[in-house]
């Protein structure tokens, strides 16, 4: 296999979440072409299961898709040098209400390997504990207990699309079984 070769980032913008890059590159025929790149600190997500077995999801508004969206609770790091374990214990109060003692790693994915570096490591959360939301200023979420089954069941008809979601909800029925 030839080698890829970056021959130059070049930062177009500083955002607060991602920054964007022009990369040169030089492909394995030996053209030299531009990508995007989007560069991301990393992120945590959980899947909180209560003791009876459903999930608790957050349901929110997504400006990029402009609709209100179902998804396991999830943010990013505070910095490339916090661990995604971390990241994930303080989403799930944050953003659920729940504490929890038993935080399991399930899988880490990549979201957009084309033009994205953004790595979310996910985990599941047992053994809830009940605390108290700390939602951001610009955050309102509200918060549902949902079955794996019926959970499943919107990921195959649509109605759950956002990719940590339908990758957590699936691994974690296989792994699981429950």
């Amino acid at each position: 296999m030839e080698v890829v070769e970056r021959l130059d980032r070049t930062l177009v913008k500083h955002g607060a979440i991602i920054d964007l890059y022009d990369d040169t590159v030089k492909t394995q025929a030996g053209n030299v072409v531009h990508y995007d790149f989007i560069g991301h600190k990393g992120a945590a997500a959980v899947i909180p299961v209560r003791d009876d077995g459903k999930i608790l999801m957050v349901r929110q508004y997504r400006n990029a898709v402009d609709r209100f969206t179902l998804e396991i609770p999830a943010g990013g790091k505070d910095g490339a040098e916090e661990l995604p374990y971390n990241c994930a214990k303080r989403e799930l109060e944050e953003e659920t209400g729940y504490k929890t003692d038993k935080l399991e790693h399930l899988i880490d994915i990549y979201t957009t390997v084309a033009f994205c570096n953004e790595k979310i490591s996910i985990y599941v959360a047992e053994h809830l504990i009940p605390s108290k939301q700390h939602l951001d200023e610009d955050e309102f979420i509200d918060v549902e207990a949902v079955s794996v089954e019926e959970l499943t069941s919107k990921i195959l008809d649509g109605t759950i699309m956002d990719a940590k979601t339908v990758s957590a909800i699936l691994a974690y029925k296989e792994k699981y079984k429950r």
